[in-house]
Order: structure tokens, then sequence, then C-alpha cells
């Protein structure tokens, strides 16, 4: 596996979050592995990073045309694409808490972004006839958590579905996609949803951690993931060596899925 991964020498990969946490990592592995990495976000990271950079806000469509100009104008079409941005403001408590804005915002942001973004640079895919196409999805989408984050966990089960259906709609073009979902992994992003979590059920940050991984039925591995785990999946799959892998949705869990 280790020759096939080393194949993305002179390749282009678009990163989306790409700035920090999971999509940090995701451009740091592919850049080792020779690729030419470009991330965007909305605006810069102020820690060190040595990937190109294109500012973009992913849940606006116009953003996006831009986005894409840029980056075909001055890097060409991406062999690998990857959907990594996603999160929630939305509040925890349950199904009641949710507003009409937080549905909305966790439908841009979680889905539609990725929609928008394959729109554009898929077809590019096909001309070409060849390219890569990950989702960064989340646990969530198999293991509803109604709690903490309910309407992030349903646009995760349909990130999942979409993500399957276009596997399945563009594979006779030579492009594959696939899901990465992640368990719990140890972010930025993450230990400030469990600061907050835990002031809303009034535990500390380490009981809180604890229930949610108990409300998944328990973490075999019993820690978070780190971040690099996260990207060497995804280093995996846009690799040679995963050449007839498509449609399929991949767990870096820990063991926490209970179903075989």
């Amino acid at each position: 596996m280790e020759n096939s991964i080393k194949e993305l020498s002179g390749k282009i990969a678009l990163v989306t979050g790409g700035t920090k946490g999971i999509g940090k990592a995701i451009a740091d592995k592919l850049a080792s592995n020779g690729a030419t990495v470009v991330v965007t976000a909305r605006k810069p990271s102020e820690e060190k990073n040595e990937h190109h950079f294109i500012a973009a806000d992913l849940t606006d469509s116009t953003a996006i045309a831009e986005l894409t100009e840029k980056l075909i104008e001055k890097y060409g079409t991406p062999d690998i694409l990857i959907n990594n941005v996603g999160g929630t403001s939305s509040p925890a408590g349950g199904f009641q808490m949710l507003s009409d804005g937080d549905w909305n915002r966790d439908i841009e942001l979680n889905l539609l972004a990725s929609i928008r973004l394959d729109k554009a640079m898929v077809p590019k895919m096909i001309e070409k006839k060849s390219g890569v196409v990950i989702h960064i999805s989340s646990l969530n989408g198999k293991i509803p958590l109604y709690q903490s984050n309910f309407s992030y966990g349903v646009m995760k089960s349909a990130l999942n579905a979409y993500s399957k259906t276009l596997a399945n709609e563009v594979a006779k073009n030579g492009i594959r996609v696939n899901t990465v979902s992640p368990g719990m992994v140890k972010t930025t992003a993450m230990e400030t949803f469990l600061e907050s979590y835990a002031q809303t059920i009034g535990k500390t940050v380490t009981e809180t951690s604890q229930q949610l991984m108990d409300s998944m039925g328990g973490v075999p591995m019993n820690r978070l993931a780190e971040p690099e785990e996260i990207a060497n999946m995804v280093a995996f799959l846009v690799s040679d060596g995963s050449s007839y892998i498509t449609g399929a949705n991949m767990l870096v869990d820990g063991g926490t899925f209970p179903a075989v």
C-alpha cells in the first residue's frame, strides 16, 4: 500500500476546511505523499501552513464559482477533491431546541457545500476521465445522538446517501467517490464542543467526553482518534491502491459502530 500511496506525486488536491483539525491533517498527509495541495477556508489559519490557500465561504454559491475559477486558472483541474468542511453551532438538547435557522445553517455547511463544490469540480474530472472525491462525514450519520447534535447527525446521514448515489452515477466516467466517517476526533473543534455541551448538561469535560462515548455504545479502543489517523485513511482512498473502491463509507471509529 505504501508504494501506491506515494503515487500522489504530480496530483493536484483541493481540501476544504483545510487550515485546521482533520482538514489540515489530510492536507499535510497528501502533501507529504507528493500531491500539490490547495486548501480553502473562510480565512487563513493563524498557524503556520505551507499549503497553497484560496479563501472561500462554501455556503455561498458565488464564492464556490470564484474558487473554481481561481483554482483551475492557477493550478489546473484537481485530481483529488476532499470535501471536509462541516460542523455545527446548533444547540444541544434535542429536536425542540432547533430553529429553522439552525437547520438551514447545518444544511448549508454539512450538505449543500459539498454538493455545490462537487457540481463545480466533478464535470471537470469527467472531462479528464479520472478523479477521486472524498466526503468527510461522521459516525453521527450512522449513530444518531439526538441529545447533543441532532441536526448535524441528520445532515451527515444525508451526505452519506448523496455520496453513495454520486459514486454510482460517475463510476462509468472513471471517477471514484467515497466517504470517511470518523468517530470522536481530538481536534480544537471537538474540545470547544465538549466544553459547550459540558456546560449545558452540568458536567466536567472529561465526564462529558465519556458520556458521549458511552452514548454510542462505548469506544472499544477507549480513546479519541488523532486527526492523522483520519488522514491516513483518506490518503489510502485517493491512491491507486484503492482503485476498485468506490461508493464505500469507511468508518474510522476505534471499533465503535456495533453492526457487522
